[in-house]
Order: structure tokens, then sequence, then C-alpha cells
């Protein structure tokens, strides 16, 4: 086993632990080849070697996660000193969360925002987005009186009714997420061009904002679609 005297406490470098040449903040030493801690700034994309694009290609980020995960494996250093063995844990779970976030659109665009610090959910989760309204108020009309209806017994006629209403209501709601989902892939284009054109800070930011929007919207819809299918189970 490794012997060798090696650092007493986990944190970043900007320059190799072992050997001290510059440029450290990669995986691995250019120099010596020693492992190496998590660089101060690097964030999940960095980590896998890709711009902070939205739309990926899901073979290729398998690809570099696996190639990752190979050469960050611990079994790589179970004849190394403590600290690499340590290193090689903390890498092993960040590129783990890492790929975890990436590889779902929806945990990607939150990770981005939240990185750029412009992430902000609704502050008035329970209001409605304007356009929903109408349709909300009647949701929830129904799913006072399906609640009211199991708890005096239900007129089974009554209750098959009212599964039908929710059901429809459900199946409407759905649509409308997936119309989101759309969207949000429409903003990821968008995002990216921005990105590749070299865009400035408020181009950024006014894309942030439509980001956030969108992703509230999709977070209030999606709940109501949960809400009618617990109602819907219960009945």
């Amino acid at each position: 086993m490794d012997t060798e005297t090696t650092p007493t406490k986990i944190s970043s470098a900007t320059a190799c632990w072992n050997c001290d040449a510059p440029g450290g903040g990669g995986d691995f030493c250019t120099a010596c080849g020693k492992i190496q801690p998590l660089s101060p700034d690097a964030d999940y994309f960095a980590f896998l070697g890709l711009p902070r694009k939205l739309v990926l290609d899901a073979d290729d980020l398998e690809r570099r996660f696996h190639q990752l995960s190979w050469k960050l494996h611990p079994d790589n250093f179970v004849r190394t000193s403590d600290y690499e063995r340590t290193l090689s844990l903390e890498r092993s779970s960040q590129l783990n969360d890492a790929f975890r976030t990436l590889r779902e659109p929806v945990s990607r665009v939150e990770y981005l925002l939240a990185r750029s610090g412009a992430r902000r959910e609704d502050q008035h989760k329970q209001q409605a987005p304007p356009e929903l309204l109408e349709e909300v108020f009647e949701l929830n009309e129904s799913l006072d009186e399906l609640r009211a209806a199991r708890q005096a017994g239900g007129d089974p006629q009554e209750m098959t009714e009212l599964g039908k209403r929710l059901e429809t209501a459900r199946k409407n709601f759905e649509e409308r997420l997936g119309k989101v989902d759309k969207e949000l892939q429409g903003l990821f284009g968008e995002w990216d061009r921005t990105l590749e054109a070299g865009a400035g800070e408020t181009q950024q930011r006014k894309l942030f904002e439509r980001m956030n929007e969108t992703l509230n919207r999709r977070s209030y819809i999606r709940n109501l679609v949960q809400s009618v299918q617990k109602e819907l189970a219960e009945a």
C-alpha cells in the first residue's frame, strides 16, 4: 500500500496536490497522473466534458459517464493512499449525481438555472396560471364533489359520472403537460443557439426568466394531474 504522506483535508486545488504541477482541476494530473480533487468552479456539465447546453445526445452522455466511471472507480485505487481512495469515492459519487441530473431534461434545466443563480420557483404555488383558471375551477369543483360523495357513501351512478369527468380532466391536463414539455424543448434549442452565438448576460437572463415561468407552469399542471390520479385511485 502507498505510504506516502497525504493531505488531511479534502479540498479543491488549482495545482496538483502531489507534484504541484499547474493546471489542476481535471480528473487526473497531466504531469504525474494522480487523481485530483474536484475543481471549485466545475459543474456537472464540465465534469462530463460538456458545454452548458440543454439539448444533449443521450448516447454520448451515457458513453461519457461510463468512460469516467471506469477511470474513477474505487477498484482502481485499492493500492493507493487513503487520500486518493477518498478522492475516487468523492468523484464517483459526484459523477453519479451529474449523470442522474443531466440525463433528464427537466432536472437538467433546473440545474442550469440553479447553477446560474436564476432558478426561482413560483412564490404562489396555489395560484393557477391565467389560461387555466376556468379549467382549474371546474376541476376543483369535481374533486370536492367526489370527496363529498365518497364520505356520504357514494351513489354508484354519481360516482361513475364524477369519475368520468375527472378522467377527462386528467387527460386534458396531461395533454397540456405534453405541450409545456414541447415548449421547454423549444427553449432548450433557443438557449443552445444563444450560447453558441456568445450572447450577453441580458439576453441569457431573459431566457432564464422564460424557462422559470415554463417550469413553474409545468410543475403546477403536473401537480394537478397527480391530484386527479390520486383521487381516482381512491374512488
